[in-house]
């Protein structure tokens, strides 16, 4: 892990793009609005980095240490972010549209209003996560642990949920129209007002 001054940041991310930046530490670094399109930031530790309003989009986050860190209404559409550790992040109204984030560890993450529509989470970790009005659509949620996750009014209009692990999980006023559920768990659930329209239940059935 490299290791650099705040002056060695700062002269980094005012480079031209794509910026490589692997295995660099930049930990509790302050990057509002920051530009790390397209950048390469696979294996890096970004632990409790402010990156609120920053653009992320394309960039590679794969295994990279993202915990505890501030994405407020960030721009990450189009990453790939596999593997990276989210844990307790504040993702709120972050775009994460179309992001590739398979085995990826989001436990407790603040995912309020985030948009992560036609998104990969395949048998990602969002134990305990804040997904309250979280715009996943069309998204692929296979495997995924979502055990005590907060969906209220969450929109997983034909979300791909198969296997996935909703025990306890909070989905009242959630929109799960055409989703598939087959072979889920939502023991212990919360589906007061839920739209289950056309989703494929646990069983394999179709809901009408």
């Amino acid at each position: 892990m490299t290791n650099l001054t705040t002056y060695q940041i700062y002269d980094l991310i005012n480079r031209p793009h794509p910026i490589w930046l692997v295995r660099v530490d930049l930990s509790d670094a302050n990057l509002l609005w920051v530009d790390l399109s397209q950048c390469n930031l696979n294996w890096s530790n970004l632990n409790k980095v402010d990156l609120n309003w920053a653009n992320l989009m394309g960039a590679s986050f794969i295994k990279a240490n993202l915990s505890m860190a501030n994405l407020f209404e960030a721009i990450l559409e189009g990453a790939v972010m596999n593997e990276v550790n989210l844990t307790r992040s504040n993702l709120t109204r972050a775009n994460l549209n179309k992001v590739d984030m398979n085995d990826a560890v989001l436990v407790e993450a603040n995912l309020n209003r985030a948009l992560i529509s036609k998104a990969n989470l395949n048998r990602s970790n969002l134990n305990g996560a804040n997904l309250v009005r979280a715009d996943l659509s069309k998204s692929n949620l296979v495997g995924t642990n979502l055990s005590g996750a907060d969906l209220t009014h969450a929109n997983l209009f034909e979300a791909n949920l198969a296997g996935a692990n909703l025990r306890a999980a909070d989905l009242t006023n959630a929109d799960l129209t055409g989703a598939n559920l087959n072979k889920a768990d939502l023991s212990e659930a919360k589906l007061t007002n839920t739209m289950m329209a056309e989703a494929i239940m646990p069983d394999g059935t179709k809901h009408y």
